[in-house]
């Protein structure tokens, strides 16, 4: 059973990296997002999320930096966007979001989407370059559904360390689950509590009641019970210090069972078969 926010998976390259994590899509730049991220490495987070599209990467460092922690301490994640696809553009991209995050290097680095046309294998090139420099610590990607992963599995020197996808009790991606887990591959859950819609699931608020939890909070333990890293977005302190307080309780086997079987496959996200804003 995990215990701790400092417990972390191994990836197949051999880099620990933290179960939980805060999430900071749609967090705005400036005081927003510095003080979401300062509050979450204040209350023992690790692990902080972001992304050149959502264009808090200046925030997310200079709240790096005022924290105190040691660089090293942290687990810093960002991903390339769809324009920037391809080996040069990735490149840059990669140089953009370190000299606004004020970092030396990142932790993890994702190709955000796999787009419609399969420039994602260049992009991909430009990534295992990183990560050979030396510049990233572990590579992956996000979005990504089976053929797209065994469509860049097929060709790449370097196979993706984690796999980032919408993942929550109505979306359970199950086979996708399961293959990451064949190949190696991490799955990580963005949106985990689908933009708050799952907090009035009946199912999951009688589960929350009987371990006297809240129902976010069983949401965020079901992934980790999966497997699954998980990395919800807040801007409150005090559901910072909430969503993470799922390490001193463990949901049964048939409460489990019982969450599984809510799944609709639902998105509140693109299917990435279809998304092709950037392109």
């Amino acid at each position: 059973m995990l215990k701790s926010l400092q417990d972390t998976t191994t990836l197949h390259n051999g880099v620990k990296m933290p179960w939980f994590g805060l999430g900071v899509f749609k967090v705005k730049e400036g005081s927003e997002v510095i003080d979401a991220v300062k509050s979450a490495i204040k209350h023992g987070y690790k692990s902080i999320d972001t992304a050149a599209i959502y264009q808090n990467e200046e925030g997310v460092g200079q709240a790096i930096k005022e924290s105190g922690v040691p660089r090293e301490d942290l687990f810093i994640t960002s991903k390339v966007w769809n324009s920037d696809h391809g080996y040069d553009a990735a490149l840059q991209a990669f140089e953009t979001s370190l000299n606004k995050l004020g970092l030396h290097y990142l932790d993890l680095y994702l190709i955000h989407w796999p787009g419609q046309n399969k420039t994602y294998k260049e992009t991909w090139r430009a990534l295992e370059k990183l990560y050979k420099d030396g510049r990233v610590r572990a590579i992956g990607v996000s979005n990504f559904h089976i053929h797209h992963l065994q469509d860049l599995i097929s060709e790449a020197e370097i196979k993706p360390m984690v796999n980032q996808v919408e993942y929550h009790p109505h979306l359970a991606q199950k086979e996708l689950h399961a293959f990451c887990q064949r190949e190696g591959i991490q799955l990580e859950a963005w949106s985990p509590l689908k933009q708050g819609q799952l907090l009035s699931e009946p199912t999951i608020n009688e589960i929350a009641e009987k371990y006297q939890k809240s129902p976010a909070q069983v949401i965020l333990r079901w992934d980790l019970q999966n497997k699954v890293v998980t990395i919800p977005k807040s801007i409150k302190e005090q559901r910072i210090i909430e969503n993470a307080n799922i390490f001193n309780f463990e949901l049964s086997p048939e409460d489990m069972e019982r969450m599984d079987g809510l799944n609709k496959d639902e998105r509140v996200g693109s299917n990435p078969d279809v998304m092709n804003v950037g392109f």
